[in-house]
């Protein structure tokens, strides 16, 4: 892998990457304090790829960014659902009126989040953090620290135009093929360009970090590491001289390698996890396996349900096995 001498954008401006890619960079209030995103020319007017996080903040540099380029936004493309790659899709795509285009499980799923919770029961996610390990109070704060994800997203169009794998967008001569990553989120759009040479990864594909891949209480069985996995190799067969264009981080080259390297990662954390089962654990229990830092705040429920996708992983696998204790909560143990 190396890294390319482009500069790195100011918020509110850009830096062009090739003729007709634009990167721009938002802030975000996190650990992980900023979001790339994207503008693709087409012939009427600049495609949106991804669009920040729905705060006053972002509104404000979009404006500037809106002012200063040379044509209207003609399109709104987001790869997944996540409050920072959707949180003003919509508010883009009504000022400008302008289609939206998403995979369609990602699109009805952040249609489903924006509505809430209404009035279900949250016993579901009570009896998922307890069944994890986790304190009654631990519970009942990371259960009330959660701000609702239409508070950072703007409303959903109620229309959008579906994005599936091989599907091909053409904009301004240039091909962009649809590839389909799962995991960290259930649809995740990355597009390739041949022509270019560039691929937006999203979230897919990062240097330096490795995508959240979790298993939340929305889906408590899934096997979403399976998902992230089988759907990282094809990305293997794309030329050494791909541009991979990520939403976090610097732009890079080396897309083999680094798929790679998120493959052995994940891997490494599987078989850490199965020396540790050779006595009965906790989801709790297991998480300094994972890892190192100190965990608090809302950081506990990622880790929390990155531990999970690696159990029940190894669950599928045959490798550990899991039973409720008289507690009701799990313990993952080694296989007879």
């Amino acid at each position: 892998m190396h890294y390319p001498a482009i500069e790195q954008p100011s918020p509110g401006e850009w830096t062009e990457i090739v003729k007709g890619v634009l990167w721009l960079r938002m802030p975000l209030p996190f650990e992980l304090d900023h979001i790339n995103l994207y503008l693709v020319e087409d012939d009427d007017g600049w495609v949106v790829i991804d669009t920040g996080l729905g705060t006053s903040t972002t509104k404000t540099l979009w404006n500037e960014i809106f002012a200063a380029l040379d044509k209207p936004i003609s399109a709104v493309l987001v790869t997944h659902l996540h409050p920072d790659h959707v949180g003003l899709a919509g508010w883009i795509a009504d000022q400008f009126k302008v289609p939206l285009y998403m995979s369609q499980v990602e699109y009805f799923t952040a249609r489903a989040f924006t509505g809430g919770k209404s009035d279900t029961s949250a016993w579901r996610d009570e009896q998922y953090y307890h069944r994890a390990g986790l304190q009654p109070d631990d519970v009942t704060s990371l259960m009330s620290g959660n701000k609702g994800y239409s508070n950072v997203v703007s409303p959903i169009p109620i229309s959008y135009r579906r994005l599936k794998q091989s599907d091909v967008l053409t904009l301004k001569g240039n091909s962009w093929e649809v590839m389909i990553g799962r995991g960290h989120s259930p649809e995740h759009v990355c597009l390739y360009s041949k022509e270019l040479g560039i691929l937006l990864a999203g979230d897919h594909i990062l240097p330096q970090i490795t995508p959240n891949i979790g298993v939340y209480s929305t889906e408590p069985e899934g096997n979403t590491l399976q998902d992230y996995l089988s759907t990282l190799l094809p990305f293997t067969d794309l030329p050494e001289k791909t541009l991979v264009l990520p939403a976090h981080r610097q732009p890079f080259f080396g897309v083999k390698d680094r798929v790679n390297e998120l493959i052995e990662h994940h891997h490494g954390h599987l078989n850490a996890l199965v020396e540790a089962c050779s006595k009965p654990q906790t989801v709790v229990e297991l998480l300094p396996v994972l890892f190192k830092r100190e965990l608090s705040g809302r950081n506990v429920v990622f880790a929390v349900a990155e531990c999970v996708s690696h159990l029940n992983y190894l669950l599928s696998h045959g490798k550990i096995t899991r039973h409720l204790s008289d507690d009701g909560i799990y313990l993952y143990g080694a296989q007879q």
